[in-house]
């Protein structure tokens, strides 16, 4: 009930929040779910400013926010999941806020590594992009999470970091052509599947759902050749605000829509 001013207690806008949250998980759940979702997890930093915080303290934010996006995935299934989390352009920051992520990426990474939910369910824990650019602290940190995970294969998880989608692809390229010029294969009888095996992400499926949050709606260079046939969500929420009914609403959504795949 509304008090006299009109508005409604906290209390009960939480109870309601909470009863269309079960329901949409409950919908979900009797829906088919993406095998492989991949995210941008855009808003850090309009985050911070719209809430007095310093970047890397929306950095930090976002960081809690992913953790929780683990458990949703794990809460309905999802048995890929892949965020991008620093791109190649962002080396091109301020230099104290790449720091400060670069340092947040090697302590997530060694966390990673001992996660009790990792050994648990089985989560595969990969860095996908030039990580032979990083700081020897990170590239180390990922070295731990993925030695300590590489025999696990019922999820996956793919951390984007110094990713960047066209350079994915002319690395990719880069090893067909390797193949060509040792006599390996005939240039004439390079196909899609060449392609998709040299690509960081193999050889795993690609997303079927992606989702990216801020409002923006562009790509940002990221799986620009996984992406042929992925449904596209955006959702109009800074990262750290985003809350699993936001989350559950655009796996709904993805449910709702019919899958074409170019026919």
């Amino acid at each position: 009930m509304a008090d006299e001013q009109g508005w409604v207690p906290d209390a009960i806008t939480d109870a309601f929040s909470l009863a269309a949250e079960r329901t949409l998980l409950n919908r979900v759940r009797e829906g088919e779910v993406p095998h492989h979702i991949a995210i941008i997890m855009d808003g850090n930093r309009r985050f911070a400013r719209e809430v007095g915080m310093s970047p890397v303290e929306g950095h930090e934010a976002g960081r809690d926010t992913l953790e929780d996006v683990v458990d949703w995935c794990l809460d309905i299934g999802v048995e890929v999941l892949t965020v991008y989390a620093f791109s190649t352009e962002n080396f091109d920051r301020e230099p104290g806020e790449v720091q400060a992520l670069m340092d947040l990426f090697e302590e997530n990474f060694y966390e990673m590594a001992e996660d009790e939910r990792v050994h648990e369910h089985g989560i595969r824990v990969r860095a996908i992009g030039r990580t032979d650019v990083l700081p020897a602290d990170v590239r180390e940190a990922i070295d731990d999470a993925e030695s300590k995970t590489e025999d696990y294969d019922s999820y996956h998880y793919n951390i984007a970091i110094a990713y960047g989608g066209r350079e994915e692809l002319v690395s990719a390229i880069r090893d067909i052509a390797e193949d060509v010029d040792d006599g390996e294969l005939d240039p004439s009888d390079i196909t899609e599947k060449h392609v998709d095996e040299n690509l960081y992400t193999a050889p795993l499926p690609d997303p079927d759902l992606i989702l990216r949050t801020s409002g923006e709606e562009r790509m940002s260079n990221f799986l620009l050749w996984q992406l042929a046939y992925s449904e596209l969500y955006f959702a109009d929420v800074n990262w750290p605000d985003l809350r699993k009914v936001d989350f559950l609403r655009a796996i709904r959504d993805y449910q709702r829509r019919q899958r074409r795949f170019g026919r």
